[in-house]
């Protein structure tokens, strides 16, 4: 069984789609690690302020399987997908990491390079797993956000609630 590690986006109606993603996770996956929510600025467009947050599960699912379930999610949440990756979405999910696994598919790669290149992946991933280790550099994840640049980057937390 391998530990899973899945960035959850939204910067359209931020809100009811997080809380979606998050529901239709424990449906897909069971019990689920949650990390804050934080709000941040979109990254490469001009566009509303994204909510982001990390969410960790086990499963013995293969990470294909798993990644295509994400994908189904992201439809079933009137996901458009865009000839540009920089857009604005209802959801993105991305499968950040699948235990220590380094896994190069046509379709996937991981670990996820996002996890080095953008505060809102790296900091909730290191609130959630912070002793957890890169499966490419081994150092761990509170060590590579304690060592980055990305805490330039304007992160907000967000109290959310998705019990309803």
């Amino acid at each position: 069984m391998a530990r899973i590690w899945c960035s959850i986006g939204s910067n359209i109606d931020r809100q009811h789609y997080v809380c979606a993603a998050i529901s239709a996770l424990r449906e897909h996956f069971g019990a689920l690690i949650l990390s804050p929510v934080y709000e941040t600025e979109a990254i490469g467009f001009n566009a509303q302020p994204f909510y982001n947050l990390v969410a960790g599960f086990d499963s013995e699912l293969p990470a294909l399987q798993v990644h295509q379930i994400f994908r189904q999610i992201e439809d079933q949440n009137g996901r458009q997908r865009q000839p540009n990756k920089f857009s604005s979405r209802t959801l993105d999910l991305d499968l950040l990491t699948w235990g220590d696994e380094v896994i190069r598919q046509e379709s996937l790669q991981l670990p996820r390079d996002e996890i080095e290149r953008y505060a809102f992946v790296l900091k909730p991933l290191a609130d959630v797993a912070p002793q957890q280790c890169h499966p490419l550099s081994g150092l761990s994840f509170a060590q590579m956000w304690q060592d980055s640049r990305m805490q330039e980057q304007k992160l907000r937390v967000i109290e959310l609630d998705c019990s309803q």
